[in-house]
Order: C-alpha cells, then structure tokens, then sequence
C-alpha cells in the first residue's frame, strides 16, 4: 500500500506590467520531480490579489491574443469603483485576475504533470506596474 504525502515549494519570479505572462512549466516540473510523487495532484496558486494561473500554449502569437483578450474583458481605461477608494490604477487588475483565477490543479502521473502537448503552466500579473510573485506549489498523492 502506498502511503499519501505532501511535498510543496514556492517560485518566485519577477513580473512584467500587466498582463505580464510567464511560464512555469519547468518551475512545476522540477517540484514535481524534487517531491518523488509518482500519481497525484499539483495544486498552483499565484499569491496576491492581482495575479492569476492557467494554461496555454505559450508561443508569442497566442500570448497576444490572450493579452487582448484580458484587457477587452476589464479595460484598464474603464471607471472601476475600487479606484474611486483607493486612486491606485489597479481597479482593472483585481477584476482581470478574478475572472481568471488564482489557482488550478494538474495531474500528476508517473512523477510528470499530465499535459497535452501544447499546453503550459502560466502566471499572470495584471498589476498596472511590474511585480515580484509569489507562486505556492503543493504535490499531493503516493
């Protein structure tokens, strides 16, 4: 019988202005791998309230469009309430990293994260200025 454990990791990664998207795909891997968990779950979590994670094929042509795609949902120039509070330009920034998500889980099989082919871990910063993130990686399985 194989016995459950927990193994987990922090990267931290310097972020371009938002939407400012990186891959971690290696990062994880390496976490994994570091872990020894054969079968399991990789759970990702981006730190702060301007930051999100999810998956894509990274190559510069959709990593544009996913940019466009991010700043047509929750302009940066639109009236947001939180800049009526707070005057800091980031009211934008906490809806597009809500709306995305700050964290997914990933398979883990045979010590690797099961991803398709053309598919990577990303972190996003949709702060209106550059940033140092924190990501939070936890393995999970036997």
């Amino acid at each position: 019988m194989n016995t459950a454990k927990t193994f987990f990791d922090t990267i931290t990664l310097h972020q371009e202005t938002g939407p400012g998207i990186n891959d971690i795909s290696f990062d994880v891997e390496g976490i994994i791998k570091a872990s020894e968990i054969k079968n399991g779950t990789a759970h990702i979590t981006a730190i702060g309230s301007t930051g999100s994670v999810t998956t894509i094929e990274y190559e510069p042509g959709v990593i544009e469009d996913l940019k466009d795609a991010i700043n047509r949902i929750a302009p940066p120039n639109a009236q947001y309430q939180h800049e009526l509070a707070w005057h800091d330009g980031n009211g934008h920034s906490h809806v597009q990293a809500a709306i995305i998500g700050p964290s997914i889980v990933v398979p883990v099989r045979d010590n690797k994260a099961r991803l398709g082919t053309w598919q990577q871990i990303v972190v996003i910063n949709h702060d209106n200025h550059a940033r140092k993130r924190v990501v939070e990686v936890t393995i999970s399985g036997a």
